[in-house]
């Protein structure tokens, strides 16, 4: 065992090359736990944060995931609403800023990295704190541990499908999986179906509850209770068309007819105008209505969209192999598929999708997928769809590590309509140490829930903590369950609601991007001549 200030002669140039070094050590409070602080760099710029309690640990350890393109060095857990060993202090805690710094995509210019973005920062994050754990306690964990979301769950499902030694339980929220897709031809939709032709935005954040309450009123009763909630979306057939406003309407109660397809197109998603070919998977569900401001709606008295600053985060500097010319304008992207061509090549850099987790099973690993129906930023198709891939590609063996939750109301990471408030973390922990597989997920609803700033980053799976009473709870099952209130006792209770059998996804979806989302489209990639050279991976 090592004293904490000794940490700092600890060498891990073999884990991240000349130039890797451990920068500080020293004893700290962490949220009440006396902990030994250590923040090192792993060559080039990784930097990494890691805390190791000094009398609390209990041979766990967690690390987290960031959001946006990350850029900054947090550590917060998410999905672990409650989690006692969280707060006791148990499990040593690490995160990284995944290899440069600020939110911006201008690292890109560096070709190592996107690697250490893509990939990279995570894992060597994961060796050096390991090997701080055994410089300390003079012990490797027993049980390691890894929760996102956002960018977080993209880190977490590059994790179980590249470095499947690295963790024994993931839990993976709204993963930005499909990130070349997501990071351009999603977001670049979103932000230009809402603005005409002299550059202002069509639809406001005010004139959302028109369109949400008519959402509501079409499908709210299709699960069989009126709760305010969609329990699968996907059931609603509602067209914003059908409010549109007629002579004799106050526009205070209906959309303009400008209004309405712009709804019509966030709902629908990119697609090819010649083939019709969809160019993203999936678009915003109904019933998310209410999450878009600051997003692809403008908040009041604002005319940013945040859809549009991801995308000029990430188009000039990341999507290609060869950056465009700077400036650049956002009006020169082009929907469709020749243009969705253009992504193909760096796609499995970034991209998360591979559905062979045979090597995670193997180690006896346990993933728990989670996303909010109404996340604004990420379709939960996406997850869906995922989890249907590797099901095929797995089969029945898929159900014995993997379980995938969708909780309705909820938005990107925090906060929403609905109870979006859980412990994960505990439920994969008891599934990777005592073998006691999940049934349900409680989620709760507090009195003063405040949902994150949509317009602004994530901070990949911080949820926000809620204030006052719980006022609501409810179960989410392992899909394709669905709760269904039983019609007895109080309906803002967990107690009173059973599992039935929900809709599952679609055999195929139809989309550009459809071979993505299969073994054989992961790319190792390696800086050779100042260039970033990619093979597929082995």
């Amino acid at each position: 065992m090592t004293a904490c200030e000794n940490l700092t002669a600890l060498d891990i140039t073999g884990i991240g090359g000349i130039g890797s070094k451990i920068n500080s050590a020293s004893s700290a409070d962490h949220d009440g736990i006396k902990v030994c602080a250590v923040e090192g760099t792993l060559a080039p710029e990784i930097n990494f944060k890691t805390l190791l309690p000094q009398t609390t640990w209990t041979q766990r350890y967690l690390q987290t995931g960031c959001g946006g393109l990350c850029g900054s060095l947090n550590i917060r857990i998410g999905a672990a609403d409650g989690c006692a060993p969280v707060d006791n202090g148990e499990f040593v805690l690490a995160s990284t800023d995944m290899g440069h710094k600020g939110h911006g995509g201008e690292f890109g210019a560096d070709p190592q990295k996107r690697i250490d973005f893509a990939y990279h920062g995570v894992h060597l994050t994961a060796l050096a704190s390991k090997a701080l754990i055994q410089a300390y306690y003079g012990q490797q964990p027993k049980y390691s541990y890894f929760t996102g979301c956002s960018d977080g769950g993209r880190e977490a499902l590059m994790a179980a499908q590249r470095y499947p030694e690295d963790f024994n339980g993931i839990v993976a929220g709204a993963p930005a999986m499909n990130f070349s897709v997501q990071n351009s031809f999603f977001h670049a939709w979103q932000a230009k179906s809402n603005t005409d032709s002299n550059g202002h935005t069509i639809l406001h954040a005010e004139r959302l509850p028109i369109l949400h309450n008519a959402v509501l009123a079409a499908c709210d009763t299709l699960d069989g209770q009126e709760d305010g909630l969609l329990t699968d979306p996907r059931a609603c057939n509602f067209d914003p068309m059908s409010i549109v406003c007629d002579d004799h309407q106050a526009g205070d109660t209906c959309l303009s007819n400008a209004e309405a397809t712009v709804a019509q197109k966030f709902y629908q998603g990119p697609k090819d105008a010649q083939t019709g070919t969809a160019l993203a998977l999936g678009g915003p569900q109904y019933g998310s209505e209410l999450s878009w401001p600051g997003v692809y709606v403008p908040r009041p008295g604002k005319d940013q969209l945040f859809s549009k600053m991801i995308v000029m985060g990430a188009i000039p500097y990341l999507i290609y192999q060869q950056n465009p010319p700077q400036p650049y304008d956002l009006n020169s992207f082009k929907f469709n598929l020749a243009s969705f061509e253009e992504i193909k090549p760096l796609y499995g850099l970034y991209s998360s999708t591979n559905t062979d987790l045979t090597a995670f099973k193997a180690r006896g690993g346990k993933l728990m997928l989670w996303h909010g129906w109404s996340d604004q930023h990420i379709s939960p198709i996406n997850t869906i769809a995922y989890y249907e891939g590797v099901k095929k590609f797995m089969g029945e063996q898929t159900e014995e590590f993997l379980q995938l939750y969708l909780l309705p109301g909820m938005y990107h990471c925090a906060g929403g309509e609905g109870p979006n408030q859980f412990d994960m973390l505990s439920k994969v922990m008891a599934w990777v140490e005592q073998g006691i597989t999940p049934s349900e997920v409680v989620a709760h609803q507090g009195s003063n829930d405040q949902g994150p700033a949509a317009g602004t980053p994530d901070d990949g799976g911080s949820m926000a903590k809620s204030a006052g009473s719980i006022t609501r709870s409810r179960p989410a099952y392992p899909y394709p369950l669905i709760a269904q209130y039983t019609g007895q006792g109080d309906a803002n209770s967990s107690d009173n609601y059973q599992p039935v059998q929900g809709n599952e996804g679609p055999k195929r979806y139809r989309w550009a991007g459809e071979e993505f989302m299969q073994p054989g489209y992961m790319l190792d990639c390696d800086v050779r001549n100042g260039q970033l050279e990619c093979r597929k991976s082995q």
